[in-house]
């Protein structure tokens, strides 16, 4: 990726740390019973679900980061936090030295975020009106948004679909016009959340290739959520696991394969119980 000056997030640094963070949301609950439901439709029964639970998390600027858990585990929730969507029930969220939500403006015109099963390119559109959309909503200065748009082009392959619309483009073409979309404006750090979801192997491949090289060549910092553990380890040398909303483990994967290891290990020599009389 060269035309670009290394980030600032190369310097050492903590780019996010989240401490005590918890988030609970409110679900209404609906009955089958005819009783119930009328009762419902006045006051109806809500559950609690703690999405996530006195979260302490820091990331190092230049950082890749894996973020893996099942559904439902607090993934999502915890980008759209960090991203300024959500604010927490309780706790601190800092990132880049600021507030994500007091401070959204200023915050998102340094940070890029991705998706993979929402949008922002517009369906009915050339992939080319979008680019040019963003341009205008963050006054990117023209000279400025040609070379990034031309990078990304470049770089991720756009050009072959760049005014094709947005609805004849199959879903790695998508997520390569998602991912140059979300680098226009030179984010210093990038969210992806499930960036890889549905595509095939080759679309993959250049996709995840184009995020290492992002990092190595820009330091730009990166927070990555998949279910795909191998994709995940080819990217960061660093896995945080979330379940049921709490942290279940922060380290590198040779220290969670071992971990893994030494359980399977445990199962496998520990002596059967006497037999059932």
């Amino acid at each position: 990726m060269n035309g670009l000056a290394p980030s600032a997030t190369a310097a050492s640094g903590i780019a996010v740390e989240l401490r005590g963070v918890s988030k609970t949301f409110r679900q209404k609950q609906r009955s089958e019973r005819l009783r119930d439901a009328l009762r419902g439709m006045f006051r109806p029964p809500v559950r609690e679900v703690r999405a996530l639970q006195n979260i302490d998390l820091s990331i190092r600027r230049g950082e890749i980061v894996a973020y893996a858990g099942p559904n439902g585990a607090g993934k999502s929730t915890t980008v759209k936090m960090l991203s300024g969507m959500l604010a927490p029930d309780a706790g601190t969220v800092r990132s880049l030295g600021m507030d994500p939500v007091r401070e959204r403006v200023r915050y998102v015109s340094k940070i890029g975020v991705v998706f993979g099963q929402r949008t922002e390119l517009w369906s009915d559109h050339p992939v080319a009106a979008s680019f040019e959309w963003k341009r205008v909503v963050w006054d990117i200065p023209r000279p400025r948004y040609e070379r990034m748009r031309d990078l990304v082009k470049e770089v991720l392959g756009l050009g072959e679909f760049f005014h094709s619309l947005t609805r004849e483009l199959s879903l790695g073409q998508k997520m390569r016009a998602e991912l140059g979309l979300a680098l226009l404006h030179e984010p210093e750090l990038l969210f992806l959340d499930e960036p890889t979801i549905g595509l095939d192997v080759l679309a993959k491949r250049t996709i995840l290739g184009f995020i290492k090289e992002l990092n190595r060549e820009q330091g730009v910092t990166i927070m990555i959520t998949s279910h795909d553990m191998a994709e995940l380890e080819q990217l960061a040398g660093r896995i945080v696991l979330i379940d049921h909303g709490r942290l279940a483990f922060d380290g590198p994967f040779e220290r969670l394969r071992r971990e893994v290891s030494d359980q399977r290990r445990l199962l496998l020599e520990t002596p059967p119980g006497p037999a059932p009389a």
